[in-house]
């Protein structure tokens, strides 16, 4: 997962929407779709739940394992920030 999975992730938990995400983020709503799959693909269980639309709209859901990954991803970033801070300093 790279920054821009992360950064599609975030916008639909705050959105409740793969369009709205895909908008924000100046992306196709195809290309946001291919992400979505691509990840809920390489994963044990969905990472985005879509819900289809109706009288009360659709929306998408990023589920606790998408809110997992998230945390995960920052996490690490925030521990190769310090490595590479740390390996800097002795060159």
């Amino acid at each position: 997962m790279g920054s821009g999975k992360k950064q599609l992730l975030e916008k639909i938990k705050e959105t409740g929407s793969i369009k709205a995400a895909a908008t924000e983020m100046k992306i196709s709503y195809r290309h946001a779709w291919e992400m979505i799959k691509k990840m809920n693909a390489t994963s044990d269980v969905p990472l985005v739940i879509k819900n289809t639309g109706g009288s009360s709209g659709g929306g998408s859901v990023v589920t606790k394992e998408g809110e997992e990954l998230i945390a995960c991803y920052i996490k690490l970033n925030v521990a190769f920030e310090e490595f590479k801070e740390q390996i800097c300093k002795t060159i």
